[in-house]
C-alpha cells in the first residue's frame, strides 16, 4: 500500500527514512525541500541526498552520467550499443544537418537533462519548421545539442545498486483508455484522480498532464482533447515514456534474461557508478542481446527509487533496502 507519511518529502526520500527507521537507524532531516537527510547508528554516519546521491558515488561519476556525449563514448569504447548520432553548438548548425536527417526517425535532447526535459522524437522526419523548434526547445536546456537516431523496441529501467540489478520497470507513455462515452480530456480527469498520481515526486506516479506537447501529439494523431476514444482503444498523449509526464510503470525484473542485466550492471561500472538508472532499448525481451536487438540510451545519476517500490502493475521490489545494504548499515 502506499504512504507517504513525511509532508514534503520526496516518496524516495520518504521510503528510504522508513527503512531505516526499521532497521534502527536514526534519521534527521537537514533539508526538506532539499530531500538531504543524515543517517546514524552507533560510529557509522552517512549523508544522502534524494534517496540515491550518497557516499557510494565518486564525484565525477555523476558527472559522466549527466553528459550524455561522454556517457556515450565510455559505453561505445566498452563494447556497449549506444545510439548513433551528432552534438550541435547551435541551432544554425543543426539547421544544415536537416537534409540528413530528413525522412529519417531521430531523437533531438539536450546533452545533459533528466527528467525527459526538452526532449523530442521524430518519426519521419519531414516537418523543418517543426525540426527547428524542437532543437531551439533542446538547446533551452542545455548549451550543446544531441541529435540522434531513433532506436525502434520497448523502453526499460534497470534499477543497479552495487553490482546487481535490483528493478526492471517497462515506462509506458502517459495514455488513457477509451470507454466511448468519455472525451480524452475527461479520461485524463479520470485517471489523474488515482490515488497513485499526484505532483512533484510525493507519490508512486505523477498526473497527467494536458498542455502543448500531449495536444501536440493529439493532433498529429488527428485527435484533440475533445475526441472519444473507442471502447477499449488506447490513445498515447506522449511519446517519451517517463514517470516524470505521466507515464505508468510496469515491473518487469523477473521477464528480462539476464544477459540485459549483466549489461546494466557493465555499464554503471563503465562510468564507476554504485547507484545508477541504465535505460535500455530492447526489441525482443528473450532474444540475446546483439548490435540489432539493444542499445543504451541513456544512464541516470538520480533514480527514482519508488517507481520500483510502487509500480502501476507489478510487486515491490524495496529497492530502498538494497541503498541502506551498500551503504553499510
Amino acid at each position: 500500500m502506499f504512504i507517504n507519511n513525511h509532508d514534503g518529502l520526496e516518496l524516495s526520500t520518504a521510503m528510504l527514512i522508513n527503512a531505516a527507521e526499521q532497521r534502527g537507524i536514526a534519521v534527521e532531516i537537514l533539508d526538506a525541500e532539499d530531500n538531504f537527510i543524515r543517517l546514524k547508528k552507533d560510529s557509522k554516519i552517512e549523508y544522502i541526498k534524494q534517496a540515491t546521491r550518497t557516499s557510494a558515488d565518486t564525484y565525477i561519476a555523476p558527472l559522466i552520467m549527466e553528459n550524455k556525449e561522454v556517457t556515450k563514448l565510455i559505453l561505445r569504447e566498452k563494447g556497449i550499443n549506444v545510439p548513433a548520432g551528432i552534438m550541435v553548438k547551435s541551432v544554425t548548425e543543426a539547421r544544415a544537418y536537416y537534409e540528413t536527417f530528413r525522412g529519417k526517425d531521430i531523437v533531438v535532447k539536450p546533452k545533459s537533462s533528466n527528467f525527459g526535459l526538452g526532449i523530442e522524437i521524430f518519426k519521419n522526419l519531414q516537418c523543418e519548421e517543426c525540426y527547428q523548434t524542437a532543437v531551439s526547445q533542446a538547446f533551452s536546456h542545455d548549451r550543446s545539442v544531441l541529435i540522434e537516431e531513433f532506436i525502434p523496441g520497448k523502453e526499460y529501467r534497470f534499477l543497479v545498486i552495487g553490482d546487481a540489478v535490483v528493478g526492471i520497470l517497462h515506462r509506458v507513455p502517459a495514455n488513457v483508455v477509451g470507454d466511448g462515452i468519455q472525451t480524452i480530456e475527461a479520461l485524463v480527469a479520470e485517471k489523474n484522480r488515482n490515488p497513485l498520481r499526484g505532483k512533484g515526486y510525493v507519490s508512486p506516479l505523477e498526473k497527467i498532464r494536458l498542455d502543448k506537447t500531449e495536444i501536440a501529439f493529439l493532433s498529429e494523431q488527428h485527435k484533440s482533447i475533445q475526441t472519444i476514444p473507442e471502447d477499449g482503444e488506447t490513445v498515447y498523449l506522449r511519446e517519451n515514456s517517463n514517470i516524470s509526464t505521466g507515464g505508468d510503470s510496469i515491473d518487469f525484473t523477473d521477464e528480462i534474461i539476464d544477459d540485459y542485466k549483466t549489461i546494466a550492471v557493465k555499464a554503471a561500472q563503465a562510468v564507476g557508478a554504485r547507484i545508477c538508472g541504465a535505460d535500455i532499448i530492447i526489441r525482443d525481451i528473450q532474444k540475446k542481446p546483439d548490435a540489432g536487438n539493444y542499445s543504451i540510451i541513456e544512464l541516470n545519476f538520480n533514480p527514482a527509487l519508488h517507481i520500483h517500490n510502487y509500480p502501476f502493475v507489478g510487486e515491490n521490489r524495496h529497492v530502498d533496502e538494497k541503498v541502506l545494504d551498500l551503504l553499510g548499515f
